[in-house]
């Protein structure tokens, strides 16, 4: 099983043998995330991370027969690797907090030599915050309680929108409306700052859009998802503020 970025060592739940586990929900999880400059995005969380992040595209996986590689979008974070500048100590400073930060230390993951189709509820076996003696428990009688039962509603929604994101980001792909982008800034101090390896909207193809492609994009809420990714673009420039603050 492979761990995606902010995870240590993810292990699918057992009944048995994580029958004692608890989670103190009261430590701080941000420190995961304070070396990622970016993190995935579900298309129904453009509204609010469009206020306050850059929502940019990337590539995410080999070109198909076709020749076009899948997309997935990203809420930007830093300008820099490793840099977060939502992150200070334990405290995330923006208002908007991605839900794939919010997931943690919890997630859904396929069990190797299981069914495509089968997940299970992992945990990161590395957080400091699972111990055996204080905190919310998992497990009662054998059976999940409901602060687990809750994990993984929250879980499974996460899910069902990153898959309903990946159809949405297809269909992007497939009417050919990205291209490559870059951003460059200079800073009060004289720093230059070159942000590449994203893809934003091409302008021109999406304004000689043909009728019945618009209509395709209204009809299954792309029109409004480009609006958000483009307006959270000006956001580059209060990230280059921040930063440089």
């Amino acid at each position: 099983m492979s761990n995606p970025p902010m995870y240590g060592e993810l292990q699918p739940l057992d009944r048995e043998v994580h029958k004692n586990l608890k989670l103190d929900v009261n430590k701080a999880v941000v420190g995961q995330v304070a070396d990622q400059n970016s993190v995935f995005l579900t298309a129904v969380e453009f509204g609010d991370a469009c206020k306050e992040y850059p929502v940019v595209f990337v590539r995410a996986g080999q070109p198909g027969p076709d020749g076009k590689a899948p997309i997935a979008p990203l809420a930007v974070l830093g300008l820099k690797p490793g840099s977060n500048l939502f992150v200070d100590g334990d405290k995330w400073t923006g208002n908007y907090v991605p839900a794939y930060i919010r997931r943690y230390p919890f997630a859904m993951a396929r069990i190797d030599g299981s069914r495509e189709d089968s997940l299970a509820v992992c945990y990161d076996a590395k957080w400091s915050g699972f111990n055996d003696a204080s905190g919310e428990a998992l497990f009662k009688d054998g059976e999940p309680t409901e602060f687990l039962l809750n994990a993984r509603t929250f879980l499974e929604n996460f899910e069902q929108e990153s898959e309903r994101t990946r159809l949405i980001c297809n269909l992007l792909v497939e009417l050919d409306l990205l291209q490559d982008m870059r951003f460059e800034a200079t800073l009060p101090g004289g720093e230059k700052i070159d942000v590449e390896g994203f893809l934003a909207l091409d302008e021109k193809k999406y304004a000689e859009l043909a009728d019945d492609k618009v209509l395709q994009l209204h009809r299954n809420g792309l029109t409004a998802l480009i609006e958000m990714h483009r307006l959270s673009m000006s956001n580059m420039n209060r990230l280059a503020s921040r930063y440089a603050a």
